[in-house]
Order: C-alpha cells, then sequence, then structure tokens
C-alpha cells in the first residue's frame, strides 16, 4: 500500500491550556483523533462508513513524544501519515507549529480493526476501505 498524507490545522483554545499556560499533555489526543478523522474523511472512509461494515479500529496502541508545548491561540498543523493498513491501521503523526513549521509533538497509533458484532479481531481491512485508498492514491 502507498502512504497516505495529509494535512489537518487547528488553533490552541483557552480551554485546551493547563495551569502553566501551555497545551495540557492530554489534549494533544484530542488534535490527533480531529487529524484522524480529517484523513478518513479525505480518503472517503469515515467512522460512519465502518459501522456500515460492522467494523470498529479501536486505538490498539499509541506512542507519544513531548518535544515543545503549544500556547494560546498558536496555530497547528498535525501531518498524518497512514503507514499500514493490513494487518492493523498504523498512522504517524506531526504536529508543528503552523507559521514557522517548528515540531512540537510525534506520536504513532495502531488501530485493530474489530468486528462489531462477534467482537472479534480482524486482520484485514474491508473491500470498501481498500477501494477507497486505492481511488484516492490515483
Amino acid at each position: 500500500m502507498k502512504k497516505i498524507t495529509t494535512f489537518y490545522e487547528t488553533e490552541v483554545e483557552f480551554y485546551d491550556l493547563d495551569p502553566m499556560n501551555v497545551v495540557w499533555h492530554g489534549n494533544y489526543i484530542k488534535y490527533l483523533e480531529a487529524a484522524r478523522c480529517n484523513m478518513l474523511e479525505q480518503i472517503g472512509y469515515t467512522y460512519d462508513d465502518m459501522r456500515e461494515d460492522n467494523s470498529a479500529y479501536p486505538v490498539a496502541t499509541m506512542e507519544l513524544k513531548y518535544i515543545k508545548p503549544a500556547h494560546f491561540k498558536q496555530k497547528l498543523v498535525v501531518k498524518t501519515v497512514l503507514e499500514e493498513l493490513e494487518p492493523a491501521m498504523v498512522i504517524s503523526y506531526f504536529i508543528s507549529d503552523k507559521t514557522t513549521g517548528e515540531k512540537l509533538f510525534k506520536a504513532k497509533s495502531m488501530q485493530i480493526r474489530v468486528d462489531i458484532t462477534s467482537k472479534s479481531s480482524l486482520y484485514n481491512a474491508s473491500e470498501k476501505f481498500l477501494k477507497k485508498i486505492e481511488e484516492y492514491n490515483k
């Protein structure tokens, strides 16, 4: 599979800050979630499509590296790279300052496809997802 790279822009809101006036560490996950949804939307295979396929992709593992704190009103770019789809969906994330390009955070998630009804792990992507990936890469 050819890797897919997408970009998502966001701005640090006041409610994302901790008492030190920097982004609270847990909120970086929120930025990753928004970027992943954006990536799936761009591919054309959303969480609604997954449900129609009787599938879910819960996070099995996540690696996080905090490089430099983000601040109120800072404009961020989250780069997502779909590295693998089978046997699991592996996505790399890189958060940087939109203006300077300075790296602030990086992460990697691994998600396993699960049959919603049986709760069984599935180690292949649905035909619909594979087709959307192929169409996106044209």
